[in-house]
């Protein structure tokens, strides 16, 4: 039966909570004592940190009720909310103005009126038909109930798992237990990281040849080695083909390849796809991307329906291309501008940067806007890329560890692009500050120009941003010609390194003359050809290209020098 609005009040349906739902109501709360807000949560939780679940499984975060954000019955004190947990919403009439709502527990539908209608469902995990895929130990990660299952098999699972090497009060030899987590984005990268620290052989299958799709494949390597180094096995370029049961009652992955990897657990993590079959139900545009189609006051084609969160297509800020972004700072932003809206306000969606983070073994990996392989994709030839290593604070203060950084910027007016950083250090708050300087469209003079906190063990008086800045300069401005290893064949290839660090690393071909040298042997060098100057991270390869630049000669720095060459390396103690 049809329950009617009350009289005089705007009513608001939220369907889904956690980070664009409740952060809706909670706004709209905030800002309209009046409105009448229902809001519906499929399943029992209305808001939890779902970031926070493969930490949950590692042990990390010990208490389930740690990632429980807000309850139903903090909605209902603090804000005068009507919470339904356990509440899937089916059905959308939008010609009617109102929804079906089903009981999960008995199966009742109700239907329920609305004056605007706020969809925050999220997006389903990719489970694809595979053969074997629900057999008993393939678990997914997107749920408190998903973690909780996670635990509970792996302390009771299976006889190994369940600690029966331990019996009649003498202790066995326990084998090592085996873990595939399929997918190598942010959920199964965490959990593979969490199954290490809980003692498990860790194998990662990614159907892609790369980790953290996101990521440029030179800085994706480094990423990988780094892995490497602290037990993940990586297998890539692999997808799975299916799973099977082994004599023992162990699990098989088995790969397109043909490979066979053992599991007692296996994690899938194979991304999510928006979740859009409530708003097929209203006939509300679905983009290509797969997502709801929404403007930037998070409408649908449906003026009187928002979505906001995982589910919707979004403007990319750099690119202007309509984009699928599962993260929850975009999700809580737009659910506040939904609510903005509702209340008469004039907010809008500025569009997403994808500024990322994922920690790993005590590293961190993190981008913003875009990458160059996607500046490629477009045909876009309009920019130009610097690599630099600084020291994530004072190299004379104790503790202090490289950052690998990647910028990318506008060859014809500076203007930031997208940067991508990793290191063990210092590598937030750096992509966060370049992340607000491409939000108010700086260039890379504008980064040279930044103040930035500065103590010896917080950073340098030339800050990594900009020292950024300092060398995208120097590229436009023609104080330093750059070039980089994919094009430098061609060229007279001069390493200015000592004589000894060749003996660790070289490049065939390259002659080599120590930088201290450069000006008594600039006879031994061509008049009629271009040097491409190259060091161990290129600081010395500048100070030379100066130095056969004023002497006439013609010259570029190659780029980062040895090091992004040999990227996988340099995380390395």
């Amino acid at each position: 039966m049809e329950k009617s609005r009350q009289a005089g009040k705007t009513k608001v349906v939220i369907v889904g909570g956690v980070a664009g739902g409740a952060s809706c109501a909670a706004r709209l709360r905030r800002l309209d004592e009046n409105a009448e807000i229902v809001m519906v949560e499929k399943g029992p939780y209305v808001s939890y940190a779902n970031c926070g679940l493969p930490y949950h499984v590692g042990g990390v975060i010990e208490k389930e009720s740690s990632l429980l954000v807000a309850t139903s019955d903090t909605f209902r004190r603090q804000f005068a909310i009507d919470v339904r947990t356990a509440c899937e919403a089916v059905r959308i009439s939008p010609e009617s103005k109102t929804i079906e709502l089903r009981d999960v527990a008995s199966g009742d539908v109700s239907t329920e009126s609305y004056d605007k209608l706020v969809l925050s469902p999220g997006a389903l995990s990719v489970r694809p038909p595979l053969p074997g895929i629900d057999l008993p130990g393939i678990f997914q990660v997107r749920t408190v109930p998903d973690a909780r299952a996670i635990r509970e098999w792996i302390e009771r699972g299976s006889m190994f798992l369940g600690g029966m090497d331990k019996y009649s009060g003498f202790q066995t030899v326990r084998p090592k237990t085996r873990a595939v987590v399929i997918g190598g984005g942010f959920i199964g990268l965490e959990t593979a990281e969490n199954l290490v620290h809980r003692g498990f052989d860790v194998t990662l299958v990614e159907m892609l040849d790369q980790v953290l799709a996101p990521l440029d494949l030179d800085m994706a390597r480094i990423v990988e080695g780094y892995v490497e180094r602290h037990g993940i096995r990586l297998a890539l370029n692999d997808g799975v083909a299916g799973f099977q049961q082994a004599g023992d009652g162990a699990l098989e992955v088995l790969t397109k390849s043909g490979k066979t990897h053992p599991a007692d657990i296996v994690i899938l993590a194979l991304g999510v796809r928006p979740d859009t079959a409530l708003a097929k139900t209203a006939g509300l545009e679905i983009g290509q991307r797969g997502g709801i189609r929404v403007d930037e006051q998070m409408r649908t084609s449906e003026p009187d329906i928002f979505a906001v969160g995982d589910v919707v297509e979004v403007r990319d800020f750099v690119t202007s291309e309509w984009s699928l972004i599962a993260l929850a700072g975009p999700a809580n932003r737009q659910g506040r501008i939904a609510a903005d809206v509702i209340a008469g306000r004039e907010s809008r969606y500025r569009g997403t940067q994808g500024t990322s983070i994922i920690g790993l073994f005590g590293a961190a990996a993190a981008w913003v806007g875009v990458g160059e392989k996607t500046l490629k994709r477009l045909g876009d030839s309009d920019y130009e890329k610097i690599y630099l290593y600084p020291n994530s604070h004072a190299g004379y203060y104790p503790g202090a560890r490289p950052i690998a950084m990647k910028v990318l910027f506008r060859k014809s007016d500076g203007r930031l692009l997208g940067a991508q950083a990793l290191g063990e250090d210092g590598v937030d708050k750096r992509v966060s500050a370049l992340a607000m300087a491409l939000q108010m469209g700086a260039t890379i003079y504008d980064l040279e120009e930044a103040e930035l906190c500065y103590a010896p063990q917080f950073g340098s008086a030339k800050d990594p941003v900009n020292f950024a800045g300092m060398v995208a300069a120097d590229v436009l401005r023609g104080d330093m010609p750059s070039g980089h290893w994919d094009d430098s064949a061609a060229g007279f290839l001069l390493d200015v390194r000592e004589a000894t660090e060749l003996a660790v690393e070289s490049v065939p071909g390259a002659v080599n003359i120590p930088l201290g040298q450069i000006r008594a042997r600039l006879g031994e060098l061509p008049r009629d050809r271009e040097i491409q100057v190259i060091c161990r991270s290129g600081q010395r390869a500048y100070y030379a290209t100066r130095v056969l630049l004023q002497n006439g000669f013609k010259a570029k720095t190659i780029a980062g020098g040895m090091l992004s060459r040999f990227h996988t390396r340099l995380l390395e103690d």
